[in-house]
């Protein structure tokens, strides 16, 4: 991987080596650059590619090069800076307003993760403060809010490891579904920050991932980043999650979040649903780990998020091989709803939330 320099942009880095954590990180930001690890060939090559300008790095999260809510949305931010660094020597109000522009555009990129509008609406509301500055002051200002965006989820992430470790089993298997490590944030990680948490304290539990179809995030990511922690990790195909449970292989379950609404009903990676109502059929406790960034106090339920639909090649092939019958009609949404009844607690930055939480969530914006 890109050894990266201790300079003021890997205040991240910094932070989690402080801490005594090792985590990979899925972005780095160098001299007006944003590098992105290519998490589309993990785990097999572990590539950087670069981005200059906004428009690039929206293709980018289009196109998965990286995913994961809290990821997107420093990568979002980063690239709301580069369009600032590429207007700068425009007159202040084509600045301004050549910039909102491309942040109506980046906001397109992927509509389900919040956490893209949550730091794309956070940079623009500082633009409009500071309106009266001139394009280089500004464009200044935005990159080190950035900065800030970025450190501030590496810090939340410990502290979600900090009070998720708590609720995990002494020993036994914890099952995770896609991934929500350091590739899926700033560094360290949700879900996995609570699994890195609770093995740092000594817990004797088992990490089980499924492969998390079609993109296999699971296989691919999650094992991967754990195996380079040095943390063992078993690989399941998602349909055998629910005979582990029967079993009483699996003592618990943390997954991520791409937004949580204000009931607590929980949008994540297609096939988390179906992990919860198995946890409840055998009476097993349903983490969600994620920042407070990923609440969405603004939708009411479940009903209100959009869930992104992508193409039928995902699905149809693999690897590049055709692997479908040849007609067949594909339906491939990305995530899924899981009801806030089926969620034990959401484990927050701020604290463990538990049901009702309605009131739980609305506290943490008051």
């Amino acid at each position: 991987m890109k050894k990266i320099a201790a300079e003021n942009y890997n205040l991240p880095l910094t932070l989690l080596q402080s801490k005594g954590n090792t985590s990979v990180v899925p972005l780095n930001w160098e001299k007006h650059v944003l590098y992105l690890l290519d998490q589309r060939l993990l785990p097999h090559e572990e590539t950087w590619l670069s981005y200059r300008s906004a428009k690039d790095v929206a293709q980018a999260i289009k196109d998965m090069v990286v995913r994961g809510a809290p990821a997107i949305g420093i990568t979002a931010a980063f690239g709301m800076v580069l369009a600032a660094y590429g207007l700068k020597h425009k007159n202040r109000d084509l600045f301004v307003e050549k910039w909102l522009e491309k942040a109506a555009f980046m906001l397109q990129a992927r509509p389900t993760a919040v956490n893209l509008k949550w730091a794309v609406e956070r940079l623009e509301k500082l633009a409009r403060r500071h309106y009266e500055l001139s394009p280089g002051d500004l464009t200044a200002i935005l990159e080190k809010e950035a900065i800030s965006i970025w450190t501030e989820d590496v810090r939340a992430n410990i502290a979600i490891g900090f009070h998720g470790q708590a609720l995990l089993p002494e020993t036994g298997g914890v099952l995770t579904h896609c991934n929500a490590g350091g590739l899926a944030t700033g560094g360290y990680g949700t879900a996995l920050g609570v699994i890195r948490a609770a093995l740092s304290r000594g817990k004797k539990i088992n990490v089980i991932a499924d492969e998390t179809r079609p993109w296999l995030q699971g296989a691919r990511l999650t094992a991967w980043e754990l195996i380079k922690d040095g943390i063992a990790v078993t690989l399941v195909v998602d349909g055998a999650a629910g005979f582990l449970m029967q079993k009483g292989q699996i003592k618990a379950v943390v997954v991520g979040a791409d937004r949580i609404a204000a009931n607590g009903d929980v949008a994540n990676k297609i096939g988390t649903y179906t992990v919860a109502e198995l946890a409840r059929a055998n009476n097993i406790p349903f983490y969600v780990a994620a920042p407070v960034s990923t609440i969405d106090p603004f939708t009411p339920s479940g009903d209100q998020i959009p869930i992104e639909k992508r193409g039928p090649g995902e699905i149809t092939t693999f690897a590049g091989k055709k692997i479908a019958a040849t007609g067949v009609e594909v339906q491939n949404p990305v995530f899924d709803i899981t009801s806030h009844h089926l969620i034990t607690a959401i484990i927050t930055e701020l604290g463990v939330l538990t049901p009702p939480y309605g009131p739980a969530i609305y506290a943490c914006f008051s």
